[in-house]
């Protein structure tokens, strides 16, 4: 546990505030930019860490502040070389990031919370109960994090984020929002927004608030089931958020944005693989500008979904592009270390 409880985290204090206070001890104004500079592009775990700040300027700043870093706990590697992070949070609270290497890409898969209220069957942080949403700097530390792992193993910088780890972003809307801007911003990391893309089981209010809020990043829908009966079993979240509306939110967001739209599809065996359920998402893709990612099931202690066979997901998927579907299957990376989508639960 931190030692610092009661200061205020710096990189939660507004820009102009940290200006004022640095007015109030006679501190030069260009200070807060270094500042600024210093707990974002340049990441620092400690205001010690500011070199270009005097001693007794970084005295009177960790007399009123303090940086809460994540740091992390424990790395695991694949055998197809996606490494596993427990990222651990200042109040000692546990989440998990991914990095995922691929020949043409490095991609970061963080938390946006620990645990998730949710309760999707066949995930494994929808068994855990939600403790806290993270806050904007800790997701960004988990994308500094991670981007360290893919320089220090591979060379190479991360070139993609999903928002796809533990929880559900869009109900840590503010906290989200925040840490993409400062992700994408030059005095941050300078990632294209493009390159970001966060995923959501599908809560249409904050669907349409993303679309009003005019963002750059691109959406997925975690959506498994093209059936509201069928989904209501895997998702409560569609009793709620049936499909109907959530089509209308997900136009909505199109037509305001124009940003791209995933639909995420796990293949069940002998649960939504058949013809049916194959024209069934061919019907709601019709409805919505959408391509349609094919996700291989990783399992779970906690249920007894299995994957649906090779020739079952052959013929879904051959049902869909003879009628012109953009459809890819996406295979499991890191499923040996449960690192891979749906896995994440602090198993280490």
């Amino acid at each position: 546990m931190n030692n610092s409880a009661g200061l205020k985290d710096l990189r939660k204090v507004p820009q102009e505030n940290i200006s004022v206070f640095l007015k109030e001890i006679g501190e030069k104004p260009f200070r807060a930019k270094q500042i600024k500079e210093w707990i974002w592009k340049k990441s620092v775990k400690s205001i010690d860490d500011m070199t270009n700040i005097s001693l007794a300027t970084r005295t009177k700043l960790k007399e009123h502040f303090v940086i809460n870093p994540v740091t992390v706990d424990k790395e695991q590697k694949s055998n197809d070389g996606t490494i596993k992070s427990a990222m651990k949070l200042f109040d000692d609270h546990v989440v998990e990031s991914v990095l995922i290497p691929a020949d043409n890409r490095m991609t970061a898969c963080v938390s946006s919370q620990v645990g998730c209220s949710l309760s999707c069957k066949f995930c494994a942080t929808g068994y855990m109960d939600r403790a806290r949403n993270l806050d904007a700097s800790e997701i960004y530390d988990q994308v500094v994090a991670v981007n360290n792992q893919s320089m220090e193993n591979y060379n190479i910088p991360l070139s993609n984020i999903v928002y796809m780890g533990m929880g559900e972003p869009l109900l840590n809307y503010a906290n989200v929002l925040e840490s993409i801007k400062h992700i994408t911003s030059p005095e941050g990391l300078n990632m294209s927004p493009k390159r970001i893309t966060v995923s959501t089981a599908g809560i249409s209010k904050m669907i349409k608030k993303l679309a009003d809020d005019q963002v750059k990043f691109n959406l997925a829908l975690s959506l498994h089931a093209a059936n509201d009966e069928k989904r209501n079993k895997i998702m409560p979240i569609n009793e709620s958020n049936n499909l109907d509306v959530l089509r209308e939110s997900l136009n909505y967001f199109y037509q305001k944005t124009g940003n791209k739209i995933t639909f995420e599809y796990i293949l069940f065996y002998d649960f939504n693989d058949s013809e049916q359920d194959a024209q069934e998402l061919y019907e709601f893709w019709k409805r919505v500008p959408a391509r349609i990612n094919i996700i291989e099931y990783n399992p779970i202690s906690e249920a007894s979904y299995k994957n649906a066979d090779e020739n079952t997901l052959d013929t879904f998927i051959k049902y869909l592009e003879t009628r012109g579907v953009n459809v890819h299957v996406r295979r499991s990376r890191g499923k040996d270390i449960d690192a891979a989508c749906g896995q994440l639960a602090n198993k280490n």
